[in-house]
């Protein structure tokens, strides 16, 4: 391993590069073409994230679940509050939508006021049997001024379901196929065929449709992401590209660095399709964030090149040095940054194991994109004319330089209350930070789909499901009616959470039956009493109850649901509705007769983000880890070590503190932010030591006069790379998700302060603990050579 840190190593792999250029660009484009021809295999992802293990014991009771009753994320809704909607026009126009959503094959079922059944009474044989309301006669104004008063007066069966009698509101339930509720099928079904007749229904009719549903809002997130990709990617150029050549002011170290970049964009996209990985939020950003860093490694090459050429003008000997100097250091910086992304590998999270293995892999491939790109094509170019070399005088970039060396010499106590006063606000924001869960919260707030979810959330209580599976333990368990009365009084505890919409289960269809069984009046939609129940066995023998009691029930009777639907509530207010409802389950359902679970994707979600938290801790604590025990290899020194971590962890513990500060809670986008920076961050410290040994070495290990020479020639790529980091991370802040906008945002901020705490807090306390830093074991004989310098 020493060998690989060499610099005769590093001269050998300098030569092979530049004796092989031929070889090497038929390579790059050979593997080019192959991982584009995995493009095709990019999947895209139809579901919520699922961020906890397959094993959980969660994602096992969801499971459990689906397998009795099938997917509960299979109702798109529809609805109106159209005044003049019982007018025969109107109603006509309506009953034809739902006519037209019947006839394709995606649509198991639509349950709307056009084919409304009532439970009717039969004597001859006893039964039940649902009926139609409507008929032809009823399409007239009268008609349906007396089936609306019927509907909102006597069917309070529908009540929530098909109607709001408070509001007015109607509302249609289309139910999916469960065989294409997680599949592309969905996808194309939902813009392709249901979203056009939606919008042409409203335009031809002018009734305002607002639809929602989890399958309608999972397609259009999901789509959201897709067009934003190209949209992050081609601002990560723009804005990257404007910056260097700002910098450089050179059109072809601007285009041969996007050129390198646009080949790493490529080569991301591929690992993911060979990998047969989806498309998921997080997977998303990997191609743009290769841009945003590996920008940088295009910096440190290219200037180290034309500090050479400007040095002895010799290009072949600029190019060997580029490669083995910086290539050395910049190996170094790509592999921990790498490390950072790897550490959620170790996770038990399948998408955050997915992130970390693209991320970490593309990380490395655009180290080794930039080391074989930009040496080769210049060896091709004339050297740099002395325009194009004007930039390393630039005397604004000399002032800051000057700032940085000053601050260091004269003002390091400053330095030091500054970092300590940060330090303290940092911990005071933390203690606000919140953890959120919320399945919505990320999606785009200004979309016209979360506007029509906060419509149902008003009149409808919400659209996702929460679900309750209940184990009688017996056959036909459910049937019995001290179960029914069990249900029924869970049903109503649920109701006394402003957050919870009205229950549907099996309790509802009794009820509907005792109503039916008095001739249809409201008065007794109510459980049957036992002797109520036995009168009316003969007329449920009978029963066909087209589909409605098998959603509730399973086929053994043993097992019953209970759903009610949820607003978008965070994770602390889900924690206190989940904790009060557990001991009235416990309370209505003795654990010996029964066994009660609740589940559901949204609670799944937000089960998930806490495992996330816990996760993050825990691989934020190996990057640490893997960093301290880079830098003791490095070094062999324990002081050392706390000198090149504590300027990396101070930005850590303020983006915390900004996070509780600015109310941006720690959630599934927003917790990527802590393992980013501090990865890419720790890059700074190394260029910083790896310069900085090289004038230990040069000057006799005095600390002093080797820390201000490594500082003022690091500062202004330092510079360069952090400005470039801080823009191209801000591309996300463009986005319509509200945590990709945190992400940029708290990156981008991180990386500005973590460029000045290298620069600053990490000399100055190399200085200020020179005597007992400055030993043999400590930099003489370090365990490898970062670089060393040559013989001309």
């Amino acid at each position: 391993m020493q060998k690989l840190f060499s610099f005769g190593f590093w001269n050998t792999i300098a030569g092979t590069i530049l004796r092989n250029r031929i070889v090497f660009i038929a390579l790059i484009i050979g593997v080019s073409g192959f991982l584009m021809s995995q493009w095709k295999y990019i999947g895209f992802s139809y579901t919520e994230a699922n961020l906890l293990p397959d094993k959980h014991p969660m994602n096992l009771e969801y499971q459990s679940f689906l397998e009795k009753f099938g997917d509960e994320g299979n109702i798109i809704v529809i609805a109106t509050q159209d005044s003049a909607l019982f007018t025969p026009k109107k109603f006509k126009e309506w009953a034809q939508l739902s006519d037209t959503l019947r006839q394709f094959s995606e649509i198991k079922n639509v349950i709307d006021l056009t084919n409304l059944q009532n439970l009717k009474k039969k004597t001859n044989p006893k039964r039940f049997q649902f009926q139609n309301i409507l008929n032809d006669s009823n399409y007239t104004a009268k008609g349906l001024t007396t089936f609306k008063t019927f509907v909102f007066d006597s069917l309070p069966f529908y009540e929530g379901l098909v109607y709001n009698s408070k509001t007015q509101t109607i509302q249609t339930a289309v139910y999916l196929e469960d065989s294409i509720v997680n599949t592309k099928a969905r996808k194309d079904f939902v813009l392709k065929d249901f979203m056009p007749l939606i919008e042409g229904f409203s335009e031809q009719t002018s009734i305002k449709v607002h639809v929602s549903g989890m399958p309608y809002v999972r397609t259009l997130n999901a789509q959201n992401i897709v067009d934003e990709i190209k949209w992050f990617v081609l601002a990560a150029l723009l804005v990257t590209s404007f910056i260097f050549y700002f910098f450089f002011r050179s059109f072809r170290a601007t285009f041969i660095s996007m050129l390198t970049v646009i080949i790493g964009v490529i080569w991301a996209f591929g690992f993911i399709g060979l990998m047969r990985y989806e498309i998921t939020v997080l997977t998303a950003i990997i191609p743009p964030l290769i841009i945003v860093i590996g920008i940088p490694n295009c910096i440190f090459l290219i200037n180290k090149y034309q500090h050479e050429i400007k040095r002895h003008g010799n290009q072949a000997k600029s190019l060997q040095r580029v490669i083995a100097k910086i290539g050395n250091a910049t190996l170094m910086t790509n592999v921990t940054t790498a490390s950072g992304f790897a550490t959620f590998i170790f996770t038990q999270s399948e998408l955050l194991k997915e992130f970390g293995v693209v991320a970490s892999i593309n990380i490395v491939s655009i180290f080794l994109l930039s080391l074989l790109i930009i040496p080769i094509i210049y060896s091709y170019m004339a050297p740099p004319k002395d325009k194009h070399l004007k930039h390393l005088g630039k005397k604004w970039i000399e002032g800051f330089v000057n700032w940085i060396e000053n601050m260091v010499r004269h003002r390091r106590i400053t330095i030091y209350f500054t970092a300590v006063g940060i330090m303290m606000l940092s911990f005071i924001g933390i203690y606000f930070i919140k953890v959120s869960g919320s399945l919505l919260e990320d999606m785009p707030q200004k979309a016209d789909f979360i506007k029509d979810v906060r419509f149902f959330e008003k009149e409808f209580n919400g659209i996702m499901p929460l679900e309750f599976l209940i184990d009688t333990k017996r056959e036909n368990g459910v049937s019995k009616l001290s179960t029914l009365k069990r249900i029924n009084r869970l049903g109503q505890a649920l109701e006394e959470f402003p957050e919870l919409s009205k229950s549907l289960s099996v309790v509802n269809i009794a009820k509907y039956a005792k109503q039916a069984f008095y001739n249809g009046k409201p008065k007794y939609y109510q459980l049957p009493t036992r002797q109520e129940q036995n009168f009316m066995l003969p007329y449920f023998k009978n029963f066909k109850s087209n589909g409605k009691l098998n959603a509730y029930v399973d086929s053994t009777g043993q097992f019953a649901r209970l759903t009610v639907f949820m607003k978008d509530v965070g994770t602390d207010r889900m924690e206190q509705i989940e904790a009060q409802i557990l001991p009235k389950i416990k309370k209505i359902f003795p654990e010996e007769r029964y066994e009660v679970s609740m589940t559901g994707k949204a609670l799944t979600f937000q089960k998930g983000t806490n495992y996330l938290v816990k996760n993050l801790v825990v691989s934020l604590s190996l990057a640490v880890l893997l960093i301290a025990l880079f830098m003791a290899w490095m070094f062999r020194s324990f002081r050392m070590i706390l000198i090149s971590l504590i300027p990396n962890i101070l930005p850590l513990l303020m983006t915390a503190g900004m996070m509780g500060f600015l109310n941006i809670p720690i959630k599934p986008s927003t917790i990527l932010v802590f393992s980013i920076a501090f990865g890419i961050s720790v890059d700074d410290t190394i260029h910083f030591l790896a310069k900085y040994r090289q004038e230990l070495k040069a000057r006799n290990w005095k600390i002093k006069r080797s820390v201000y020479p490594a500082l003022r020639e690091t500062t202004v790529s330092m510079f360069y790379t952090s400005i470039v980091l801080y823009f191209g991370f801000s591309v996300f802040m463009i986005s319509s998700f509200g945590g990709t906008v945190a992400l940029g945002g708290l990156v981008s901020a991180t990386l500005l302060f973590a460029m000045l705490s290298n620069l600053l807090l990490l000399p100055s306390l190399l200085l200020s603990l020179e005597r007992s830093i400055a030993n043999k074991q400590t930099l003489k004989e370090p365990q490898i050579n970062v670089i060393e310098s040559e013989e001309d």
